[in-house]
């Protein structure tokens, strides 16, 4: 009896967080995408900074109307990632927006877009899940950086990005967990992978994310690594699989390719990869503390 009555109510929890993944997925193709308040800014800030041609004063202005995003800009400015050994303390958001370039101020609003996400949980056991996934998020993003330099070749500013955003879905899903409990317990028959398919790619298109970014992201569930990594996709990959800071949402890990692992090796040696793994580490500490200023 006490068995078949846990089988209840398991089927009855599973029932609950279809209906809450269906009902969500259904907003997000509307577009009714609830996001926190705090959020407009910033999504104000990307919507000018994708046209390349916003001139450097618009941005100034905008970077500066919100006080927040102008002290982090400052701030990473100065980090180590973009600041040559010896080159002077910048003390102001044009020196900032000269150094960093337009891309990575997007990628840095749309940091403050995905950390927003998880600021009005209520549950204290998802607000440490928030903050486990920013932790991979960075962690990634600041890995995937590297490795877009030293080892696929693609814009490393763009895998900087591509980073920060990857796991933009599971944001918006734990924005939305206080109101459906339960709606990202473990999940071990990922009953919800086509409704956060969905959502992850509308929350990207309001969140304006550029196709190739998108399609990267949004490939990543099902795709495996080419050999040898070369896109931005397989950068994504790689920081995940390489990263010893794991998603709280994370699912569980499917059977890699025979001889996926010793592949690796056919194009970064075990010294190498230590460097990378140390430097992203300490990269993305400084990512950390920049963008809790």
């Amino acid at each position: 009896m006490a068995l078949s009555l846990c089988a209840g109510v398991r089927i009855i929890l599973i029932m609950n967080k279809l209906e809450a993944f269906g009902h969500i997925a259904a907003m997000a193709i509307r577009g009714e995408l609830v996001f926190p308040t705090s959020v407009n800014a910033a999504l104000r800030v990307q919507l000018a900074l994708d046209d390349p041609d916003c001139p450097i004063d618009k941005a100034i202005s905008l970077v500066l109307a919100e006080p927040t995003l102008a002290a982090r800009t400052v701030a990473i400015s100065n980090s180590a990632m973009f600041a040559r050994a010896g080159a002077p303390v910048v003390t102001n958001v044009r020196g900032a927006i000269m150094r960093i370039g337009y891309q990575n101020l997007f990628a840095l609003a749309a940091a403050m877009v995905v950390r927003q996400f998880g600021s009005k949980l209520v549950d204290p056991a998802l607000r440490v899940k928030a903050e486990q996934l920013w932790d991979h998020t960075i962690a990634v993003a600041a890995l995937a950086r590297l490795i877009a330099r030293e080892v696929t070749g693609v814009n490393e500013d763009t895998a900087l990005f591509a980073g920060i955003v990857h796991e933009v879905g599971g944001f918006y899903l734990l924005s939305r967990a206080d109101e459906f409990p339960g709606l990202l317990e473990e999940d071990p028959e990922n009953w919800h992978s086509a409704s956060e398919e969905i959502i992850t790619r509308e929350v990207m298109r309001k969140l304006c994310i550029p196709e190739p970014v998108a399609d990267a992201i949004e490939g990543l569930r099902d795709a495996f690594m080419s050999i040898p990594p070369d896109s931005l996709q397989d950068t994504l990959l790689l920081a995940n699989l390489l990263t010893p800071v794991r998603s709280p949402l994370q699912e569980a890990e499917r059977d890699l390719p025979p001889h996926s692992e010793s592949a690796i090796d056919l194009f970064i040696d075990a010294e190498r990869m230590q460097a990378l793994l140390k430097q992203a580490r300490d990269n993305a500490a400084e990512m950390s503390a920049a963008l809790l200023v």
